[in-house]
């Protein structure tokens, strides 16, 4: 008989996967007493960044990241698998050409999420706001997971935020704040393949005769690539508000391209414009000064995203500045770029590395009936680890923590030897003090490179390799042996 809940506030990416992994591992434990709500305020509340009311939906690049396990990310996608991870499994099946890149049809993986979401016996989606007072989840025999990402409503942060002072009055508890941007779509039609061609960097994973999965605009002019360059960073952006100006920090990995232009001509060179290991085989002697790259983004292949072009740019600007770049002067954008501001908490005071929220303990002595552990947990963005599998992945470390917590057992700690436990790690004892958001890579497990052997300190590949072995071989050395079948 179900009569305890497990609430999951956010149906986006962690939201999804908490929710998929704690219900699949009460199936698993056979644990018959709770069962997994989970709300989702869209289509009823709309944030400045999502276009439906799918779940998981994609809202900046349509790449999860490099599935190659000689890089950071892959390692991560990799141990995901290993958890039967619900964002990857979906990923999977949408999946569009992107060489090393696993890319998807944005549209096909939101509903193929959804779909498995909305069928999950122990599952019940609520579709609007959750506005309930949070003082009594300190106490009570509810979980609760926030999942709400960086575009948290402005209603529920507030009441988030009152939480963090009334449980752990002496943390700083302010919100932090970066601004995150996303790139054009435009159509694949639009695209002069007389001047634009397909290809891989390098041609890498390419058998004879394959074209590759990238469309390429390349400037062989100096001139042309240097008018773009001084119509991009001379261009109008939209608007902010007041206190966005003020509060204005961007995230290194989802700089607007004019940011980066910003800089000088040569941070586009030698940044999303490189030109390094791209050619045109139809004129394999002629040698472009800079290459504009376009991601496959749906199963048909009928839209493209400008592969790293994310822009606040005024949409009229997008239009005029983006149709320089040769082979795109008659695009057609679908959905234009846009930037919006995204928060997250100060973890490391306020989260323990199970990513429950800490109880201090001069709460503790002042109530005197609250639990040893916290049942109010975090999840995805908002807990400070940045990017689309990161995000998801600390869904399966909260679903492993909360299901530990219903069976009695020792706190859910992923092994540091891993991508991911590496990652919780960092977010919940960095220095508060310098806090800021982080993707996955390679200094997280390679904490003491002056320890290893010296073939991997010489050789980058080999000691990539390395890590990743050691990083898979630390997963089957859990405690805790809770797989879920699919």
């Amino acid at each position: 008989m179900v009569n305890k809940l497990i609430k999951v506030i956010g149906a986006g990416l962690a939201g999804t996967e908490t929710a998929w992994q704690i219900a699949s591992l009460l199936q698993v434990q056979n644990i018959t007493n709770y069962k997994v709500q989970l709300y989702e305020m869209r289509p009823q509340v709309k944030t400045p960044a999502h276009h439906t009311d799918k779940f998981a939906e994609l809202v900046c690049s349509n790449s999860l990241g490099s599935e190659f396990i000689t890089t950071a990310r892959g390692v991560l996608i990799r141990e995901m698998q290993h958890y039967k991870s619900i964002i990857i499994n979906s990923a999977q099946k949408a999946k569009v050409p992107a060489g090393q890149a696993l890319a998807v049809d944005r549209d096909i993986f939101a509903q193929e999420v959804t779909e498995k979401i909305e069928s999950h016996p122990l599952i019940e989606v609520i579709r609007e706001e959750f506005t309930e007072d949070l003082e009594k989840y300190i106490a009570g025999d509810d979980y609760i997971v926030f999942a709400t990402g960086p575009l948290t409503s402005p209603d529920l942060a507030k009441k988030i935020q009152s939480l963090f002072k009334l449980i752990n009055p002496q943390a700083k508890t302010d919100y932090l704040n970066f601004f995150d941007a996303a790139a054009p779509i435009v159509e694949e039609s639009s695209i002069n393949m007389d001047i634009a061609y397909k290809g891989s960097r390098y041609d890498k994973g390419l058998e004879e005769g394959e074209e590759g999965d990238y469309i390429n605009c390349p400037f062989y002019s100096k001139a042309e690539f240097e008018n773009f360059y001084n119509e991009l960073i001379n261009s109008q952006k939209a608007e902010l508000k007041d206190f966005e100006n003020e509060n204005m920090r961007f995230f290194d990995a989802c700089q607007p391209i004019e940011e980066i232009a910003a800089k000088g001509s040569q941070t586009l060179t030698f940044g999303p414009l490189k030109p390094v290991g791209l050619r045109d085989k139809r004129s394999p002697d002629k040698r472009a000064v800079a290459v504009v790259q376009l991601r496959q983004d749906n199963v048909v292949g009928s839209l493209y995203n400008i592969v790293g072009f994310q822009t606040n740019l005024k949409w009229s600007e997008q239009k005029r500045v983006f149709s320089l770049i040769p082979g795109l002067e008659n695009l057609e954008i679908v959905r234009y770029g846009v930037m919006h501001q995204n928060i997250f908490i100060n973890s490391p005071e306020l989260l323990n590395q199970d990513l429950s929220l800490k109880i201090s303990p001069s709460l503790q002595a002042e109530r005197g009936n609250l639990p040893n552990e916290s049942k109010i947990f975090f999840a995805g963005q908002i807990t400070g680890v940045e990017g689309y599998t990161e995000s998801a992945a600390t869904g399966i470390v909260v679903a492993r923590s909360i299901i530990n917590s219903i069976l009695g057992k020792d706190k859910f700690i992923m092994p540091e030897q891993t991508m991911l436990g590496s990652l919780v790690h960092y977010v919940t004892h960095c220095d508060p003090k310098r806090f800021q958001p982080i993707n996955s890579n390679w200094g997280l497990l390679n904490k003491n490179p002056e320890t290893l052997e010296k073939q991997y300190r010489k050789n980058k590949k080999l000691r990539y390799e390395y890590l990743a072995q050691q990083a898979l071989a630390a997963l089957q050395g859990e405690t805790l042996s809770m797989f879920i079948v699919v």
